[in-house]
């Protein structure tokens, strides 16, 4: 088995980011003096270049927890091989009970993805993608097995480069 890097991105102050809000829940609180709510808010952020990152806030109100969503997405960012639009390979994924399966298209296809899946696929800036939602729909896991996807992709000058080969043989770029 070969060695698997994350790309983490360290500073997001340079990079212009779109927010994409994936979900928000309203939670109930219930206690002796009554119900208190609270919203949860589920943010996917990303430079439609390659950078893509997801976080989860929580506050009294929505648009508090969406901001805080964003705060926590800027944190987690990722860089993801997109060539020529789409992904360099097939690249499957779980996480908790979802998983994912994310596979290369033609020039033309656009993104076929569900959901919570579309908006990642999207920020990360990939185009062209085929996408299939496999267990369950939640949207956390489904975010979280999609960005853990992505990770595991792997560039195909490094594929190159680990099996002596020409970047023609690898991958037809």
């Amino acid at each position: 088995m070969s060695k698997v890097t994350v790309n983490k991105v360290k500073a997001a102050g340079d990079v212009e980011l779109k927010e994409k809000v994936v979900a928000i829940n309203r939670v109930v609180k219930t206690t002796k003096g009554g119900r208190t709510f609270s919203f949860s808010a589920l943010v996917v952020v990303g430079n439609e270049n390659g950078i893509v990152g997801t976080g989860l806030g929580k506050a009294k109100e929505v648009q508090e927890a969406i901001t805080k969503g964003i705060e926590d997405a800027k944190k987690s960012l990722v860089k993801v091989p997109v060539m020529h639009g789409t992904i360099p390979h097939d690249q499957l994924a779980k996480d908790g009970a979802a998983k994912v399966l994310i596979k290369p298209a033609a020039h033309g296809t656009g993104v076929i993805a569900g959901g919570s899946m579309r908006a990642v696929l999207e920020s990360a800036g990939i185009t062209d993608v085929l996408a299939k939602s496999l267990g369950s729909a939640n949207p956390h896991n489904v975010v979280k097995a999609t960005i853990k996807a992505l990770t595991l992709l792997r560039e195909p000058v490094q594929v190159a480069k680990d099996r002596n080969l020409q970047l023609k043989k690898v991958f037809n770029g």
